[in-house]
Parts: C-alpha cells; structure tokens; sequence
C-alpha cells in the first residue's frame, strides 16, 4: 500500500439571500461607492438578518447540508469534524458539536479551532495529519463567519470590508498523488495592537461601558495590517513553491483570502502568478475571515481539474498566516452539476425529515 495522502472529494456552500450593497451601506455610515471600490474592492457582501437562534452556526448547517447532498457520503462515515469560525455560536458548547448533532454524525468527533482569517488553512492542514496518520479516513472542514455580528457600522474604515457565509470541504483518505501536499504556517503574537476584539474575553468582560464604546466589534489599524499581510502571505507562497521546486506558471490556481482587492492583486504579483490564475470573490462576498477561502473553492468548483495545482494563502489577527500546496482530486465540473435543488432549511424541514431524504438517495 503507497502513502496515505488528505484529499478534497467535495465543496459546500452558503451564504444568506439579503445583500448589502454599497449604496445602502452610504446611508449607514459616511462613505461611497468610490471611496469602497477605490480601498478595498467590494461591492456587495451577503448578511444574515439577525433571528432567533441564527448564527454562523446557521450558516455551516447549510453548507453542510450542501455538501452531504452532493457527494453522497453517509454522515454515519464520517470521522471527525473541524469548525473554524472567530466567533462561534457559543463559548461552549462547540459548533463542531452542534454539527455533528445536527446531522447524525454517531461515529464523529470534532472541535472548534480559532486562528481568525487563517483558521481553515490550520484546519485543513490539521485534518491532513489525522488522515495521513491513520486515524481518520473522513473529515469535514468548516470555515465561516458572521461577522456582520460583531461589525462597527459607525467604522466607515471597517464596516464595508465585511460579509456573512460559511464553507466546508470533505478530506478523504487517498493512496493517489493528490490531495494537500506541503504547508508552511506562522505565528508571530506582534498583531494585537492592530486587529482584535478588544472585550468579551476573560481579559476583559462585558460590561456597559464595553457596549458602549464598541470593544466588541472588529478594531483595525488597515495600513499596518495591509502591509504585513502582503508581505507574510507572499513570503509564505513563495517559500512553498521553492519547497516543492514549483514555479508561478506550474501554479493552475491561487486561492487567496478575501480581504481586500488590492491585498490580493499585490500578493500575486508579488509571487509572480497571473490575476488569470487567481481566484477573486471579495468584490461580491466580501471578506467572511475563516470562510473565504472555500467559499472560493465553491464558487470556482466547475473550473477546477483533477490534477490541477493550487495555493492556498491567508492571513489573519495575532498576526497568523500562512500557505497551503494541494493536488485537486476531482473534475469539478462534473462535482458541480450534482449539487441538489433541496438544500437544508432550517424551520422549513426538521433534521429527521432532511436525513429520511438522505436515506432515500442513496
């Protein structure tokens, strides 16, 4: 038997139905659709309307709903669940725990892990070492966030940048040439005065006085953060091509976090790799920190080839960064045309009934 490599055999999707353009996002707060486009390059982001009980918890259910419908796989068969999501749900219990719950998933551990905009390239690279160590032969990813939750929107600075939604990807074991390859991730702890959410933790609790002066929305120095984020995920690309002796034209496809457009267009450029071979939403998603990345693997999943090589980048608060190599496993084009018309909705069909549905297609 050859080694065991982690392969991606599927994507899910979600993101809410309202949309939040520019033009009304000029009548919330002081700012244009110029002054937007011009900065960061985002011209409507998604948010879920504040109900009852909805979270970004809301928001992985129905990508994983997504993607149990489009691969087939039992939830019975999977082996371990990977939330990544600044602010989840709850302080505990875990939204993995509620996931794997949610869909029957009897045979499945999970966690939640937290490295801000950087966590799903942590999470895939932790998924890949469970796999590749023999402990697990399924594991779903989740990346997302509502950061529309915890956004400032008298931060003209800040508040635009922002949008909700969630991704998830299913691992698989595989003894082919495929799947994620290398990696190289950072940490440096220097981000803290830059991009944080300075109340609700332990250091600082709750209070009035915290509502009120908005400590628990995002705060962001953007130039500080700018300038480290290209040059730590350009670096971190370019030391992983050299690793695996790649150049930028072997590269079929960069998937960068969403930030900011001119964040992107200066990471590629910097690495050497053609705006062609770049996958780009953050003009109509906006940035979901955690979430951007998949949710790039779903909107791009037709254009993608087995064998395709593709790098993944992200950077995050603490500061966290760093870049993934994978081998896609699977022609998506053909993954794509099998995504269902019934989709998981909460408060439209109880768990029991979506997983008789299941049942049934199999």
């Amino acid at each position: 038997m050859g080694n065991i490599n982690a392969v991606i055999t599927g994507v899910g999707g979600y993101v809410p139905d309202y949309i939040l353009d520019n033009e009304e996002m000029s009548r919330i707060v002081d700012t244009s659709d110029e002054w937007i486009m011009q900065r960061i390059g985002v011209k409507t982001r998604h948010i879920l309307k504040p109900e009852q009980g909805c979270g970004v918890g809301y928001l992985m259910k129905r990508a994983v709903a997504q993607l149990f419908l489009k691969t087939g796989v039992s939830p019975e068969s999977i082996d371990m669940v990977l939330c990544c999501a600044t602010e989840p749900d709850y302080h505990f219990p875990s939204t993995a725990s509620i996931i794997i719950g949610e869909f029957g998933m009897t045979n499945a551990f999970g966690f939640d892990m937290e490295a801000a905009c950087a966590g799903f390239l942590y999470a895939l690279d932790t998924a890949s070492a469970y796999i590749r160590a023999g402990r697990c032969k399924r594991i779903i990813v989740m990346g997302g966030d509502q950061i529309s939750a915890y956004t400032n929107y008298t931060d003209r600075n800040t508040c635009p940048i922002f949008g909700d939604g969630a991704g998830c990807v299913l691992m698989e074991a595989t003894t082919e040439e495929l799947g994620l390859i290398d990696g190289v991730y950072h940490v440096d702890g220097k981000g803290f005065p830059y991009l944080r959410q300075t109340a609700g933790g332990t250091a600082k609790v709750a209070s009035y006085e915290t509502v009120d002066n908005h400590e628990h929305t995002v705060y962001q120095e953007g130039r500080a953060v700018y300038k480290h984020a290209v040059i730590d995920m350009s670096t971190a690309i370019i030391e992983v091509m050299k690793r695996n002796n790649l150049e930028a034209k072997d590269i079929d496809w960069l998937v960068p976090h969403q930030a900011n457009i001119n964040i992107e267009e200066s990471v590629a450029q910097r690495a050497g790799i053609d705006k062609s071979h770049v996958m780009i939403n953050v003009d109509h998603m906006g940035n979901s920190s955690s979430g951007t990345i998949p949710l790039c693997l779903w909107e791009y999943e037709p254009r993608l080839k087995k064998g395709d090589k593709l790098i993944f980048t992200a950077f995050g608060a603490g500061f966290t960064w760093g870049a993934s190599y994978l081998i896609w496993g699977y022609d998506g084009a053909t993954e794509a045309a099998k995504s269902p018309a019934e989709f998981y909705k909460e408060g439209e069909i109880t768990r029991e009934e979506w997983y008789a549905k299941r049942k049934n297609r199999e």
